[in-house]
């Protein structure tokens, strides 16, 4: 067994880790105020931004679904590894070499997701080599003839897989893994007379996640004695999951985010032909159909929460083509974003577009897109007979739901009557018809979506509490001390966190600062504080945290800190004044001694609260 990774060195590869860098590969996120930023939830599908995330207190939380912690949870969480295992990863990120216990070395879990990610990147440099090879020829035409030259193929990591049994395994065997690590991660495949290598004789392109790590591969037949699928893809392992991999995204993700597009086409040679024309935002499904997963990672790419993008399907003209369009606009509504539906002239793919008519054909056919809507009533029109009556009902009978569905209220009419022209009906006819489902399903496709944005249940949060200005000032100036405790100095903070409280759940937050001002804004302060929080407070703790300050430049917000310190230590110093002075009232003035005590006290708490401003 490995041994555990000294406590010194975790610290040391937190405090060298960016936490926004690191979630920054998984979600756009824009900046919500100074030091702070924002995106779409990875752990829930939401709309809007309610993930926020402040890289100086190293920590990250969902307003929407409560998901909270640091940069070694958030990645435990993504990627599903152990706590030692994220450890490694940003360890090695940053550059810092781990020392364990006992002399042990890393885990060497054979099922763990490092080894199977080690596993694919060694064949992936594998089959890279071999399409350098003289087997590999047939694989080096395929390209040529798609407009592929040598560097087209360097860039997208395409490789060769020889026509062998084990030519793979022997030389993965030979790099360290074993056999059960092979065949978990998809590289082998078991036979009644033992192992044998998955990908035979095929062209090959790794598949790779949204951080660039290699998870499976596509393989692609080349000759025609090979009996197996056109297409074989790596199957379900512990790190490929097919209904959550996009082809291409490693490679469009930061022109995603910048563009607030992606394009989506339907295989391996289509992204290629589309970046190399210029069209960088193509990515592509794994031998599956688009759906709800695709949708969730392409959101948080995207920075999905307003009706400024596009996601631009590109389709065949044939039947498959249109059910796979049929299909996608069944989950449209997920999308902030407009869709759109591109199909190329002659009904080429983008692949055979660019080979036949160059790139800015390629690039042009992003100009002839089509709203989704308007190309599904096309097709739905398509499938009836309009010159008979039949036809026609039949044909606004499956047509006016789709209307009715339009997102934008404002096109409904202007839909509905362009309806009824290619219907040849009479308008009011047709607009009855679409406001049928309307009426009959007013939040039809909404309802699936919106429970999503909110837990079934919540501890308290930021929003339950009071709204009176006593309960305001005790939670941004415990926000202010927790985003940004040095810019507030630990002698203030210390006597903040001992003066009274009016509300009982703030001063939960408030005792467990106290508690911890040993080890005031080091690393590692929240995590500690957030352990000592009882549960039903902890996720008021970590909103505290993570929600936007008022101020927006970096020297009022430091500015604004400290106030509100002071602010909240005021506030106390009059209430101890009140009291001091309800005592000399009280108190009997035949005991001259007992009064000029409480007389230097409230002359020692003016001079300090003068101090205290005068900073």
């Amino acid at each position: 067994m490995a041994g555990r990774i000294r406590q010194s060195d975790i610290e040391e590869v937190k405090s060298r880790t960016n936490i926004a860098d690191v979630i920054g590969e998984y979600v756009t996120l824009k900046s919500a105020g100074v030091g702070s930023v924002k995106g779409l939830c990875p752990f829930h599908d939401e709309r809007t931004p309610s993930f926020h995330v402040r890289p100086q207190v190293g920590f990250y939380h969902c307003f929407g679904c409560g998901e909270s912690g640091d940069v070694i949870t958030f990645l435990q969480k993504m990627d599903h590894v152990t706590f030692a295992e994220a450890i490694e990863r940003l360890a090695q990120r940053a550059g810092v070499e781990l020392h364990y216990e006992d002399g042990a070395g890393p885990s060497v879990d054979h099922g763990r997701r490092s080894r199977l990610l080690a596993a694919n990147k060694t064949a992936e440099e594998y089959f890279k080599a071999q399409l350098l090879s003289p087997e590999a020829e047939i694989g080096r035409s395929f390209l040529g003839a798609r407009g592929f030259d040598p560097r087209a193929a360097e860039r997208f990591g395409v490789g060769f897989a020889p026509k062998s049994w084990d030519s793979l395994y022997k030389h993965l065997t030979r790099a360290g893994f074993t056999r059960d690590e092979l065949v978990t991660a998809g590289l082998l495949s078991q036979g009644e007379r033992g192992v044998y290598d998955r990908f035979r004789g095929r062209l090959v392109w790794p598949i790779r996640d949204v951080t660039g790590q290699t998870v499976g591969f596509g393989a692609r037949r080349l000759s025609d004695d090979d009996k197996g699928p056109k297409y074989l893809n790596t199957p379900e392992t512990p790190v490929y999951h097919k209904a959550q991999v996009l082809y291409g995204l490693d490679l469009a993700k930061r022109d995603i985010s910048r563009e607030s597009q992606v394009v989506v086409v339907e295989g391996y040679t289509d992204v290629m032909a589309c970046h190399l024309a210029g069209i960088t935002t193509a990515v592509a499904t794994c031998g599956t159909a688009f759906g709800v997963d695709h949708i969730k990672v392409i959101r948080r790419i995207m920075g999905d929460d307003s009706h400024n993008g596009e996601v631009v399907f590109t389709f065949d003209p044939d039947a498959a083509g249109q059910k796979a369009a049929l299909r996608a606009f069944a989950e449209e509504r997920r999308f902030a974003a407009q869709t759109y539906v591109a199909v190329a002239p002659a009904g080429l793919d983008p692949c055979d577009l660019r080979l036949k008519r160059g790139d800015a054909a390629v690039r042009r056919l992003l100009d002839q897109k089509e709203p989704m809507f308007e190309f599904v009533i096309k097709q739905t029109l398509s499938q009836y007979n309009l010159e008979t009556v039949e036809g026609r009902a039949g044909a606004l009978r499956a047509a006016a739901p789709i209307v009715a569905d339009i997102r934008d209220p404002s096109l409904r009419p202007g839909y509905t009557r362009v309806l009824a022209r290619q219907l040849g009906i009479d308008l009011r006819e047709v607009q009855q018809a679409v406001r049928a489902p309307r009426q009959s399903q007013p939040t039809s496709r909404t309802i699936e979506v919106q429970p999503a944005d909110m837990p079934q249940e919540r501890a308290i949060g930021i929003a339950d509490l009071p709204r009176d200005p006593s309960t305001r000032l005790e939670r941004d100036a415990l926000m202010a001390i927790l985003q940004h405790p040095t810019a507030i100095g630990e002698d203030l903070v210390q006597t903040a966190v001992h003066t009274g409280f009016t509300n009982h759940a703030l001063s939960v937050i408030r005792d467990a600062i106290a508690t911890h001002m040993e080890a005031f804004a080091a690393s590692g302060w929240l995590a500690a504080i957030s352990e000592d929080v009882p549960g039903p407070y902890r996720d008021l703790l970590h909103q505290l945290a993570v929600a936007p300050l008022p101020e927006r430049g970096e020297e009022e917000l430091e500015a604004y800190a400290n106030d509100i310190t002071v602010s909240l230590i005021e506030r106390d110093m009059l209430r101890r004044k009140a009291e001091l002075l309800g005592s000399l009232q009280r108190h009997d003035p035949k005991d001259i001694d007992g009064s000029r005590s409480i007389q230097r006290k409230l002359m020692q708490l003016e001079t300090e609260r003068r101090r205290l401003r005068a900073g």
